[in-house]
């Protein structure tokens, strides 16, 4: 049975407003593509930090923590942001993997005193409630009951994460198809490499110190018009990635850094569906691809 004191969380308690009205509107917006699961008990903390790639220990109340489970091979089982509650946790996850997370986290429980339980009762609502810790440009989330009045258009909700380069389970990758690495889960806060075990962490830690993630998520822009996704991005003819999302004149672009080096020394330009795009250069992208360069020595 559900532990029912969860749906009080402190997370719709109204934060400080931004100024960045993309961010927080004066409305809540409910994710119909979003499900709650819950883990509580008095082994909730210990339980879930040994699972994870980010610390549980380290939430606290009206935060948000982005983590995932991953298999024993490093690939992402489901992604999902993290609220502490006074019983235990709050899951935000994609709700087609969250059958088979919850799933995995049962089978995990062992003798561990937790009680984890799908939540129908709650839903996830953005521009509202605590800042989403994978951008600040991104919607604020919170977690309250389904029942609450939902305002706007979900659209909007899709191009202000794809505006802040957030990719997302379903829309962007499936379940056991990437490494965080590909969706820079590890260039904005979803792994703690220090924490100690969790379940993928000796691969997902060997990429990262051996600087061999060739796949990375970039923010497409578009020129002219908007491709069916997903759709393959191309390098005059030859395949580099994939772009995964679109709203508008920008999209995400889920790429091989290594190709997207190689063809922009050879001054080639990238397409999509037949249409042009430019792929946006972060200040990480050189430092990613000098460590690609040293480790094939």
């Amino acid at each position: 049975m559900a532990p029912g004191p969860l749906h009080s969380l402190p997370c719709a308690a109204s934060p400080r407003r931004r100024k960045d009205r993309s961010l927080t509107m004066p409305f809540a917006l409910l994710l119909p593509h979003r499900a709650v699961i819950s883990v509580g008990g008095l082994d909730a903390e210990p339980f879930l930090n040994g699972l994870l790639t980010n610390a549980t220990t380290t939430i606290e109340h009206g935060q948000r923590q982005h983590a995932a489970l991953l298999t024993p091979q490093g690939r992402i089982i489901a992604d999902m942001l993290l609220a502490r509650g006074p019983e235990g946790f709050l899951l935000d996850v994609d709700v087609h993997a969250a059958q088979v997370l919850l799933k995995r986290l049962q089978m995990f429980r062992l003798r561990a005193r937790v009680a984890i339980d799908a939540r129908a009762d709650l839903a996830v609502f953005a521009f509202d409630g605590a800042p989403d810790p994978r951008s600040a440009k991104a919607p604020g989330r919170s977690i309250a009951p389904r029942t609450r009045a939902s305002q706007g258009d979900i659209a909007h909700y899709h191009a202000s994460r794809i505006a802040a380069g957030i990719a997302e389970m379903g829309a962007d990758f499936g379940s056991e198809e990437v490494f965080p690495a590909d969706i820079n889960m590890d260039l904005s806060g979803g792994v703690d490499f220090k924490k100690g075990c969790f379940v993928g962490q000796e691969v997902v830690s060997r990429m990262k110190r051996r600087g061999v993630a060739r796949r990375r998520t970039l923010i497409a822009q578009l020129a002219d018009g908007a491709p069916g996704v997903p759709a393959p991005i191309l390098a005059d003819g030859f395949e580099i990635g994939r772009l995964t999302s679109v709203a508008g004149q920008l999209g995400l672009a889920r790429v091989r850094i290594d190709h997207v080096a190689d063809a922009d020394a050879r001054g080639q330009s990238f397409s999509a569906g037949g249409l042009a795009l430019a792929l946006d250069r972060p200040d990480w992208l050189a430092g990613e691809l000098a460590a690609l360069r040293d480790a094939k020595g």
